[in-house]
């Protein structure tokens, strides 16, 4: 089989672009008319052989984004189940993705249901999306519970871009100022440090502090950046453990700049997840199971878990909730007019969307915020470095 590249325009007119294996360029036009596609472009890739290596490659947000919507608009033309899992093991991109489908296909050739050969691959598939598809499997209607994937994590990985694009800047303030203080520790302070030696200066302590700190750097270089790597995979490893990623999350939830970001994250998550499990047909009890596993929070996952067992009890959704200090009060009175109304999806998911709002606007305040913070750090360092290495000339000039 050959290897296409296309290049087609949807019904709302929109360009897409990907690959897809075939015997010819004919069965890719076949493919694009399934799919109610125009044709803009299709050619064939030559590629040379490479070896791919799958380990430790991640299927991320983007990519289940992009199969659930491929596999609804494929279900949604009236292709069966088994040619839509061939058609996408063939145009998907990641790796690991693929060779999951495969093997999905495989065993639902064998007659086993597609939810029970996704539970196979729980590094793959969230439980989230295997809890809708059997769902789906159970009500006939996977085509719109894909649908309603599609849009969830299409949602999902537009917030999770949303908070990295919010962070470079930051990121990347941080990292021109370690260069810098690097630079003057191990460049241009020993230039200074000669000089003071040289002509017996009164030294005063923060020069001392900062001339050692630089000897320090320039003689044990090697030892503190294998003590850096050290400490950063020690660090990695605790936050996996259990009591590793409860303190993290409380103290998502505790320092200031981070903590209202953090909870509308946790508030967008909980009630769009929710809102999509329930017009699913997925009972309130097993939805709060799924939301408080997908929470992205220990502290918030704690607390759904309590509430999960009040309304296991028999207590409303809202009469659960209404003692947790996680979520704001307006997310309860929504509930409650949810369930007094008996539309507690729809509520849901239209508070989703009020959050969504509230997540951008909170993102722009967090950066805001943390910008000038950063530069008075910066400041406060490079200047404190800066007049160490001053005080030492103002001594001799005085002495004069």
């Amino acid at each position: 089989m050959a290897k296409y590249k296309y290049r087609v325009m949807n019904s709302e007119g929109k360009k897409i672009e990907g690959y897809y294996e075939a015997d010819s360029k004919n069965d890719v036009m076949n493919y694009i008319g399934i799919n109610g596609y125009y044709p803009l472009l299709v050619e064939e890739v030559i590629e040379s052989k490479n070896i791919t290596f799958t380990f430790g490659q991640k299927v991320k947000v983007k990519d289940i984004a992009i199969f659930c919507r491929q596999f609804y608009t494929m279900l949604d033309a009236g292709v069966p189940i088994l040619i839509c899992l061939d058609i996408l093991s063939k145009q998907i991109l990641n790796v690991k993705l693929i060779e999951a489908i495969k093997s999905i296909k495989e065993d639902v050739e064998k007659g086993e249901a597609l939810s029970e050969a996704m539970k196979k691959y729980p590094s793959v598939f969230p439980s989230f999306l295997i809890s809708l598809v059997t769902s789906g499997e159970a009500s006939g209607n996977l085509d719109i519970i894909m649908l309603r994937l599609s849009n969830y994590y299409e949602k999902e990985n537009k917030i999770m871009n949303k908070v990295r694009s919010a962070m470079i800047y930051p990121i990347i303030l941080s990292l021109v100022a370690l260069v810098a203080v690097i630079f003057i520790l191990t460049y241009v302070m020993p230039a200074f440090t000669d000089l003071f030696e040289g002509n017996g200066t009164e030294i005063p302590w923060s020069t001392k502090l900062i001339m050692n700190l630089s000897n320090g750097i320039k003689e044990n270089w090697i030892s503190i950046i294998f003590f850096i790597v050290i400490i950063s995979i020690a660090f990695k490893i605790y936050l996996k453990t259990d009591n590793g990623e409860y303190i993290f999350s409380k103290l998502k939830l505790k320092l200031p700049v981070i903590k209202k970001l953090n909870q509308m994250i946790i508030v967008t998550r909980f009630t769009r997840t929710l809102s999509t499990l329930t017009a699913s047909g997925v009972s309130l009890i097993n939805g709060l199971e799924i939301v408080s596993s997908v929470s992205g929070n220990k502290i918030a996952e704690k607390e759904l878990i309590i509430v999960k067992d009040k309304v296991m009890r028999g207590d409303s959704l809202y009469a659960s909730m209404s003692d947790s200090k996680i979520f704001p009060a307006m997310l309860y009175s929504m509930i409650k007019i949810g369930e007094e109304t008996g539309k507690l999806d729809e509520i849901l998911n239209k508070t989703a969307d009020f959050y969504d709002e509230e997540l951008d606007s909170t993102i722009q305040t967090s950066v805001s915020m943390l910008e000038p913070v950063l530069i008075v750090v910066m400041g406060i360092i490079i200047g404190f470095i800066v007049i160490s290495i001053m005080l030492p000339m103002f001594y001799s000039y005085s002495q004069i």
